[in-house]
């Protein structure tokens, strides 16, 4: 069994709720294709995850941007897995680079995340990725390697987890990794899922791509073979997510 092409759509801190209906119905009228070829999650903000569940398609499925690291209680502002999973959300986004540096979400407190998430039955997409100055300095990947080794040391479980490799420098940025850049780099992250955890997990996690993802460039990147989707941010907003979600039939062919 191949690893199912996977499409996320990471809404970021974007919309209203007109807005947000107007993106659901456009996503609801696409001609995609089937579950069994691509699965499509997207990723609203917290104030419109029941609108958006309520309206969208039910091939196509919803996940949070972030969750607590634990339980709820005495955490002003915070919304835990548990209420997540509460609303019927089935996914959650962790680790992503601007709650990284924004936020100092270290390695350690994302690998818990990510943890906690998974025991209280989400699914979890993981982020990872390096900084301009962490790539020009050839760290790339023992950046990776350090921030994929505080969630291996926390989980033993991968079936519920999507790895995202996020270039920072490429996130928002118009800058794209190359479609090889972004195969070297997901090719590394397998050989050390091997090396680290498993065979079996390193042929069967999903490692997709983010970081300036566009109708333009999405085909050439699904083409290569350590490439297992995308993680879009500002074209999951536009109509030309869908041709995004469509490049998925590249890797079918």
């Amino acid at each position: 069994m191949g690893r199912k092409f996977f499409v996320g759509g990471n809404w970021k801190c974007n919309g209203t709720t007109e807005e947000v209906k107007k993106i659901v119905t456009t996503l609801n009228e696409a001609q995609v294709p089937g579950e069994d070829i691509v699965e499509v999650v997207v990723s609203p903000p917290f104030v419109f995850l029941p609108v958006v569940k309520s309206l969208l398609r039910s091939d196509f499925h919803v996940a949070a941007q972030n969750c607590w690291v634990r339980k709820g209680g005495a955490f002003t502002g915070e919304v835990s897995a548990e209420m997540l999973v509460n609303l019927g959300i089935p996914w959650v986004i962790l680790g992503h680079s601007e709650r990284r540096q924004l936020l100092n979400e270290s390695n350690e407190f994302v690998g818990d995340k990510v943890a906690y998430a998974l025991a209280q039955g989400l699914k979890v997409i993981a982020c990872i990725g390096e900084t301009l100055e962490q790539r020009e300095a050839g760290s790339t990947m023992a950046v990776v390697a350090e921030q994929t080794k505080a969630i291996a040391a926390k989980i033993s479980n991968w079936d519920n987890v999507v790895l995202a490799y996020e270039p920072v420098w490429a996130i928002g940025t118009g800058k794209v990794a190359t479609p090889a850049q972004a195969q070297e780099v997901h090719a590394e992250l397998r050989k050390w899922i091997e090396s680290n955890v498993s065979a079996e997990v390193a042929s069967s996690v999903r490692i997709i791509y983010g970081g300036s993802v566009n109708g333009g460039n999405c085909n050439e990147l699904a083409a290569k073979g350590d490439v297992d989707g995308f993680l879009v941010g500002g074209a999951s907003l536009k109509p030309e997510f869908i041709d995004i979600i469509k490049s998925a039939t590249v890797k079918k062919n």
